[in-house]
């Protein structure tokens, strides 16, 4: 029996009955089908309600909520180092890019000038995020479609640089290793971090791309289930807010490392004249699914080149600047012996007037695996931020999706939201 709301509740819709389909979805011969949150490929935390005509799609309504953390609310009761602590859980597939684009807005604020070794280090830790997170993607298309092996090529690696974050900062899945001005520790050995990318730049990521590209960019079954879907033209892509591969797979050539350069990717980042990183932003035309996984693919080379411009270039030298020795936190050793370390510590943790914030607001992003990641910070004075907001690139991509799948088949949902690659900590904010 059809459910219906009492008409003394003041709705008196019968939610299944012919005429509510004819007002809400057109035709009451399509099929109404729940993508999710159940389904593997959604991963329990999206939900997408598709409107179906025989085997096409007509219609897409995304629905999120289903992770709902509260980050931004959760940055009015952290300080400026506490909450990196929480903003590395939204996009999770690659935490340590959230910690570097928080606190470059932050650094913004306080008008912290970084010194050159934080710059190398910072710049190299945000391109491996980059590879932990389009390996991630890349080897998901796969998987999605079919292709098992080929994401077993792309998350081994993965592991690898967990074991790098782990060794640089002492956690591996969240390192919450960047600080107001630097970082919460130094590189415990430089000889030993160097070696461990180099060999994952030159032995690991050698291999891996190699067997990806083997196994799927000619694969019959793999390039036609992606070429053609899911298309989107640069005008579209500018006006939807996209950014990122997304936008960038459609001929939209933006990429915040040189359209608004920071750390290693601006000139001078040294302070003695050095040039910036030099690498390719790769720009595909037809905006379809295979030419996102082809801008992916490449910007894993080209993230490997900037890094090996910069392993051995790794100034000497303190990593926590003190331009502003009031926002940042003492080195341990300053803590345990002297009592002007002392004083600084317990003011910054534990005492309301530690912090030296400015009243103003400041916006600071990096570019993302995914796009443009901000964050907009209001101050008031007060040890924590008055508001916080996050510009999440695959929130502003997710809604691309009804756009991208209507009048394609119900079994290229999966391919089209592969390609978007959705971390839903990102939606729910």
């Amino acid at each position: 029996m059809p459910f219906t709301l009492q008409p003394d509740e003041g709705y008196g819709l019968d939610i299944e009955s012919t005429e509510y389909l004819k007002d809400h979805f057109q035709s009451p011969d399509r099929w109404i089908l729940n993508f999710g949150p159940q389904h593997p490929a959604t991963h329990t935390t999206l939900r997408l309600v598709l409107e179906l005509d025989g085997e096409r799609i007509a219609r897409a309504t995304p629905h999120i909520g289903y992770l709902h953390s509260g980050f931004e609310k959760l940055g009015e009761h952290h300080d400026y180092n506490q909450y990196v602590c929480t903003i590395s859980r939204m996009d999770y597939a690659s935490p340590i890019c959230n910690d570097v684009a928080w606190h470059s807005a932050v650094e913004t604020l306080f008008d912290v000038d970084l010194t050159p070794r934080c710059k190398v280090i910072r710049t190299i830790m945000a391109e491996l995020g980059r590879i932990q997170n389009h390996l991630l993607c890349v080897g998901a298309a796969g998987l999605d479609l079919g292709a098992f092996t080929g994401f077993l090529y792309g998350f081994n690696e993965r592991e690898f640089i967990y074991d790098i974050l782990d060794y640089v900062s002492g956690q591996r899945f969240h390192p919450d290793w960047t600080r107001v001005g630097g970082a919460w520790r130094d590189l415990p050995d430089d000889e030993v971090f160097i070696r461990m990318v180099k060999e994952f730049i030159n032995v690991r990521m050698a291999k891996a791309i190699g067997d990806i590209e083997t196994l799927l960019n000619r694969n019959r079954i793999f390039v036609d289930r992606l070429e053609g879907v899911g298309s989107i033209s640069a005008a579209d892509a500018i006006a939807w807010g996209a950014s990122g591969p997304i936008a960038r797979a459609s001929g939209v050539r933006r990429d915040m490392r040189k359209d608004d350069p920071y750390l290693c990717f601006a000139n001078n980042w040294d302070g003695e004249g050095a040039e910036a990183v030099k690498f390719n932003v790769p720009v595909a035309t037809t905006g379809d699914c295979l030419s996102r996984y082809l801008v992916r693919l490449e910007e894993l080379k080209q993230s490997v080149a900037i890094i090996r411009q910069l392993i051995d270039r790794i100034p000497k030298g303190p990593i926590d600047s003190s331009a502003n020795n009031k926002a940042r936190l003492p080195d341990k050793g300053d803590v345990y012996g002297s009592i002007e370390g002392t004083i600084q510590q317990f003011e910054l943790m534990m005492h309301n007037r530690g912090w030296d914030t400015p009243v103003g607001e400041a916006y600071g992003g990096i570019e993302g695996p995914n796009g443009e990641l901000g964050y907009l910070i209001v101050a008031d004075g007060g040890r924590c931020p008055w508001r916080v907001r996050v510009r999440p690139p695959i929130f502003y991509n997710f809604q691309l999706f009804p756009k991208l799948i209507e009048g394609h088949q119900l079994a290229d949902a999966v391919a089209v939201l592969g390609s978007l690659n959705i971390i839903a900590a990102e939606l729910d904010r």
